[in-house]
């Protein structure tokens, strides 16, 4: 499994080369595919980086691939190759989730500056989820009364205030905040409540 880079597929031989080294001139990882049926075969939902994908192919085009990808739920991002006449292709396929098409003949540079962009995007989308899944898993284990004070935290109440509308003792409130502090990994309600809004 190579370190987050570009996915390079089309039929071209030529083309899939000069890609490659074009990557690597910029110190961007890059592995190259004839097809999109030998890119599908090797497609797993842990590859990080950016697809870039010609827009026709022989057999499977690169659209089809594209959609075949988002059954699958693949997270990839993915840059269409695409010549004038596949423009409408590669705006549908833009509308569909597509992060971007790049019309041939394309600038060297820009081309790895947009999969460079997309390579960055990809990392922090897949940071907000770890991040989303381990609040999750966090406010998993708050008892139901912990809940229901966090809750009263969140609105900014004082302890005393908690303990009246919940009818508990002071001292029972400051327990559930220091157990629900320490379950969410947090110091302050300060802290638990930018925590539960980065995982939204």
């Amino acid at each position: 499994m190579m370190a987050a880079g570009a996915y390079i597929v089309d039929d071209d031989e030529a083309i899939r080369d000069a890609l490659i080294w074009l990557f690597k001139s910029r110190k961007v990882a890059a592995r190259a595919w004839p097809s999109a049926e030998a890119f599908l075969a090797d497609w797993r939902d842990d590859m990080r980086g950016c697809l870039v994908l010609d827009v026709r192919m022989e057999d499977m085009s690169g659209p089809e691939l594209f959609d075949q990808l988002c059954e699958r739920k693949s997270q990839l991002p993915v840059i269409f190759l695409s010549g004038h006449g596949d423009i409408p292709l590669a705006v549908a396929a833009v509308k569909k989730g597509a992060f971007d098409f790049v019309e041939k003949p394309f600038n060297d540079n820009e081309l790895v500056d947009r999969v460079i962009e997309a390579i960055g995007f990809d990392a922090s989308r897949r940071a907000e989820r770890a991040n989303q899944a381990t609040v999750a898993s966090r406010l998993s284990q708050l008892t139901p009364r912990e809940r229901e004070v966090m809750e009263r935290i969140l609105e900014g109440k004082y302890n005393k205030v908690i303990a009246d509308e919940l009818n508990i003792a002071m001292r029972t409130v400051e327990v559930h905040r220091a157990h629900i502090f320490g379950k969410m990994g947090v110091r302050s309600a300060v802290e638990l409540a930018q925590r539960l809004s980065g995982s939204r």
